[in-house]
């Protein structure tokens, strides 16, 4: 059978592969010994911080904006509310009086 020759090509095929991750990892090592890469690197996360710390900051003010707008709304809310009651009430009174000048009028 042709057993012997597949089992043959796949065990290359693997040593390949293997000795490709391999070459790979040692070059990544290398340049990871480079002092000016590293540095260069390391400049990149410093910036990469700094953008994440001024979203961070604008996601901040956005959010005390928001609550700001929130107390606003939720005071004039209430200014609405009251506003409503102290003309529901009137409504009431001025109906009450117009009620009792009616049964005056009828009485009379």
């Amino acid at each position: 059978m042709n057993t012997r020759p597949v089992v043959l090509v796949l065990l290359l095929v693997v040593l390949i592969i293997t000795s490709q991750f391999e070459w790979k990892q040692q070059i990544e090592d290398a340049a990871d010994a480079d002092p000016a890469t590293a540095r260069r690197r390391q400049q990149v996360l410093a910036k990469e911080d700094a953008v994440k710390e001024k979203i961070l900051l604008s996601q901040e003010k956005n959010i005390q904006q928001l609550n700001e707008l929130i107390e606003s709304l939720q005071r004039q809310l209430l200014h609405c509310r009251g506003s409503n009651s102290t003309v529901h009430t009137a409504t009431i009174a001025a109906t009450k009086v117009s009620e009792v000048e009616a049964e005056e009028n009828i009485d009379d």
